[in-house]
C-alpha cells in the first residue's frame, strides 16, 4: 500500500508541480490513513470500501479533529482514491457519495491602515537591524507575499529600476509583483546602509534579508520579530506575518481595485480563495457605517 503512496506523491510533484510543503501534508494524510485501514485488516486497495473511510473519519471525529481537519482529510482521500482508480490499482472508488463537513467561513484578521502605518513606522531606523525591519514591513505590506515567498527572496530577485519583484509562490509558480515607491525606498536603504554590514562575515550570502549573523531569515525569525513589533507598537490584535496580507488584500478592494487583480498578486490559484476578502470590506463597511452614521 506504501508502494501506491509513493507513487502518488510523485505524480504529484512531476505532473502536478504541487510544493513539498502540500506533498507532505498528503503523505502525512495517507500514512494516517493506511495505519488504520491496516487495524481494520484492510491491506488491499481493492478491498478498501466505502464503510471502512465512514470508520476512519467517524474516528477521527471522536478525537475532537476540527472541521477543517476532517475536510482536507476526506480532500486527500478523494484525490488519492481517484488517482488509485486512474493508476487501475482498484475498479472502484469508495469515496462516492462521502461528503465534506461544510467549514465555518472564519474571516480573516486584518490591520486598519492607521495600525498599519504604526506598525510600519516602529523600527527604530538608526540602527542596523531596524532598517531591515522597516524594510521587511515596507515589503510585506506592499507586495501581500507569504512569509515564506518573503524569506525566499534574493538579490536577484529585485528589478528596482522597474518597480518588479519576482517570487516563487506554490506549487513552485513564478510570480511578478509591483512595488511601491516607500517599498522601494527602504529596500535601496537597506542595501546601502545595513546588508552589508550584516553579511560582513557572509558575503556570499544571495538572500535578501539576513539575520544579524548575516545569512538568511527563518519563518521563526520574521514570526519573532513581528511579535515584538507588534508589542512595541501597542497594537491589541493578534497579528501574524500573513495579517500584513490579508491587510493588503482588503486595502486594495476597499480602495477600488477589482477581484482578479488582487487574485494575480496574492497568487491564488482559485479566485473563490481571493472573494474572502469581499465578505471582509463588507464587514469592514458594516462596522465604519455603525461607527459614524447618527442613526445607526
Amino acid at each position: 500500500m506504501e508502494e501506491q503512496i509513493n507513487e502518488y506523491l510523485h505524480y504529484l510533484a512531476v505532473e502536478r508541480g504541487l510544493s513539498l510543503n502540500t506533498r507532505k501534508s498528503y503523505e502525512r494524510d495517507l500514512t494516517q490513513y493506511v495505519a488504520f485501514l491496516k487495524q481494520q485488516g484492510a491491506t488491499d486497495w481493492q478491498k478498501v470500501e466505502r464503510y471502512l473511510v465512514v470508520q476512519f473519519l467517524e474516528q477521527l471525529k471522536a478525537e475532537g479533529k476540527a472541521a477543517t481537519t476532517l475536510a482536507r482529510m476526506i480532500t486527500s482521500l478523494r484525490r488519492f482514491h481517484q488517482f488509485l482508480r486512474q493508476e487501475r490499482y482498484t475498479d472502484h472508488d469508495p469515496m462516492q457519495h462521502i461528503d465534506s463537513p461544510k467549514r465555518a467561513q472564519k474571516l480573516p484578521q486584518i490591520l486598519s491602515l492607521a495600525e498599519v502605518e504604526r506598525l510600519i513606522a516602529t523600527p527604530d531606523t538608526t540602527t542596523t537591524l531596524g532598517i531591515r525591519d522597516r524594510a521587511i514591513l515596507e515589503v510585506m505590506y506592499a507586495t501581500g507575499l507569504r512569509v515564506s515567498e518573503l524569506i525566499g527572496l534574493k538579490l536577484g530577485d529585485l528589478h528596482l529600476e522597474m518597480g518588479l519583484l519576482q517570487t516563487i509562490g506554490k506549487g513552485d509558480k513564478e510570480r511578478i509583483v509591483p512595488l511601491g515607491d516607500y517599498a522601494i525606498h527602504w529596500i535601496e536603504r537597506y542595501l546601502a546602509e545595513a546588508r552589508p554590514l550584516l553579511t560582513k562575515k557572509t558575503p556570499q550570502e544571495v538572500h535578501l534579508f539576513v539575520n544579524n549573523h548575516g545569512h538568511g531569515l527563518s519563518r521563526q525569525g520574521i514570526w519573532k520579530n513581528l511579535k515584538q513589533l507588534v508589542l512595541k507598537a501597542g497594537i491589541k490584535k493578534d497579528v501574524t506575518p500573513h495579517t500584513l496580507r490579508h491587510s493588503f488584500a482588503t486595502h486594495l478592494l476597499e480602495n477600488g481595485a477589482d477581484l482578479r487583480t488582487v487574485q494575480e498578486l496574492l497568487g491564488h490559484a482559485d479566485i473563490s480563495t481571493t472573494q474572502i476578502y469581499t465578505h471582509v470590506t463588507k464587514r469592514r463597511m458594516t462596522e465604519v457605517y455603525k461607527e459614524f452614521f447618527p442613526r445607526a
